[in-house]
């Protein structure tokens, strides 16, 4: 009897540090686990690295779009501005043409008024024409140029006789033979004068 015990014993005894089935299981199933949590956070940042390039790729395409269509803007104002000064120019040519033409009728009235006539009414009947015109051609720009007693400029003055004297400073416009105009600002017709110059050291 004290045999069978002492066998008992043995047979049920196991080895102390060799692991059992189930130990081996678990930590297979753990390693499993920490490999599944590793592959998911790799996917993960796989994940956000994507999103990350297309929402740079999404800004750089947005901020293409909005480059081209300040550009576009830009374009079609300036467009506006050509095409509305280009109106302007052609306007104040047509108005230009138009002055030009009607100083023929200006010319004659001057000559007209400068003429002595018996009849006093009619003379200043003409003088008013005259100046009515006058008003009227200036408030669309016309502009008469100052010459008498002037110092000659060759850019609004056109010398049609010089006259050698000391009575006057060399260069200085001595009378008005044709009245010269500007218009808005630019030179529609110069002025014919006639211009003084210093005598001759030869005289």
């Amino acid at each position: 009897m004290g045999d069978e015990n002492v066998q008992t014993a043995a047979s049920s005894a196991e080895p102390i540090g060799e692991p059992t089935a189930a130990g081996a299981v678990n930590q297979e199933g753990a390693t499993v686990t920490g490999e599944a949590v590793e592959a998911g956070t790799a996917d993960s940042i796989a994940q956000l690295a994507a999103l990350a390039a297309e929402r740079d790729q999404l800004a750089a395409e947005n901020a293409e779009v909005r480059d081209r269509l300040l550009r576009r803007q830009a374009d079609f104002e300036n467009l506006r501005k050509r095409v509305e000064r280009e109106k302007a120019e052609i306007r104040e040519y047509a108005g230009m043409e138009v002055v030009r033409a009607l100083l023929e009728i200006l010319d004659s009235f001057e000559r007209a008024v400068k003429v002595e006539c018996a009849d006093k009414e009619y003379a200043k009947g003409m003088e008013l024409i005259q100046q009515r015109l006058l008003e009227t051609l200036g408030k669309l720009g016309l502009e008469p140029i100052a010459s008498e007693g002037q110092k000659f400029d060759p850019y609004v003055h056109h010398a049609v006789e010089t006259v050698e004297t000391t009575d006057a400073d060399d260069h200085t416009i001595l009378a008005e033979l044709q009245k010269g105009y500007n218009f808005r600002g630019r030179l529609l017709r110069p002025t014919m004068v006639k211009v003084a110059v210093a005598p001759s050291s030869g005289k």
